[in-house]
């Protein structure tokens, strides 16, 4: 069998299972999440099993959330009954991994499909500060599973397990030309300006490469150039509940 991601309650009583955690949206259409929870069925006797999905977005810590308010915002959840099954739910064909995981795990363990809409965001990361602490802010998605007699009902968080999962995109196999920039500048008592141009070889760097950048200086003035400072700057604006823009300088070198 391929991997396999497991989470239990903190009581034990029930398990979720994912074959995998990444989920491709190619803009169009999201890969479904399919899964399966084992539930003790002593624990379940006269109750319903659920499989909820949330994507929400946080856009502050924990530590900040005071008199009920949270900040933090649900932009899509959905839930559906796995067990006893609704009537009226069309379960689809098995995969792969939920046969072999029925098989594994016996009678207590119940298939379930769960599909994103399309237009929804990717999981996002805000790259958090030195004076940063808790959770970071960001898009999320969750898996989690619970019983209940209603969905009226409150849940502790012992009853209920979670699973964090992610919706990504991929890059284009053939990205655009590298960019490039240019500035010109002119002081005082200098006849002729200063010139600076740099540019790279690639528009798309993935995490863990190296990111080569090319730099022209045209130097006509009677100034010394000293040193030359490089940075990468992460440039993120927010604009699901205001129109922010974060910077966060992630890289910085100087050249002498």
């Amino acid at each position: 069998m391929s991997t396999v991601f497991k989470k239990t309650s903190s009581n034990g009583k029930f398990s979720i299972y994912l074959g995998k955690r990444d989920f491709v949206d190619d803009v169009d259409t999201v890969e479904p999440i399919d899964g399966v929870v084992l539930v003790d069925p002593e624990y379940l006797e006269g109750r319903k099993l659920f499989v909820r999905l949330t994507c929400a977005f946080r856009y502050g810590r924990d530590d900040l959330d005071v008199i009920g308010l949270t900040f933090r915002k649900d932009l899509y959840v959905q839930t559906k009954q796995v067990a006893p099954a609704e009537p009226t739910s069309i379960q689809g064909p098995l995969t792969a991994l939920q046969e072999r995981l029925l098989h594994k795990l016996g009678v207590n363990a119940y298939p379930f499909t769960l599909q994103m809409v399309a237009n929804l965001p990717c999981s996002v990361t805000l790259q958090p500060g030195p004076e940063d602490s808790g959770k970071p802010c960001g898009v999320d998605f969750e898996v989690k599973s619970f019983c209940a007699e209603n969905l009226e009902e409150k849940i502790p968080k012992s009853d209920s397990v979670q699973l964090v999962v992610r919706k990504v995109q991929f890059s284009a196999l053939e990205p655009g030309p590298g960019p490039s920039a240019q500035t010109i500048r002119s002081f005082f008592l200098s006849s002729q300006p200063l010139q600076l141009q740099a540019w790279m070889d690639r528009e798309v760097h993935y995490h863990g490469e190296a990111i080569s950048v090319h730099v022209s200086i045209n130097n006509y003035t009677n100034k010394v150039i000293r040193r030359i400072k490089i940075a990468v700057v992460q440039t993120t604006d927010v604009v699901l509940y205001s129109l922010d823009k974060y910077t966060k300088t992630v890289f910085v070198q100087e050249f002498t």
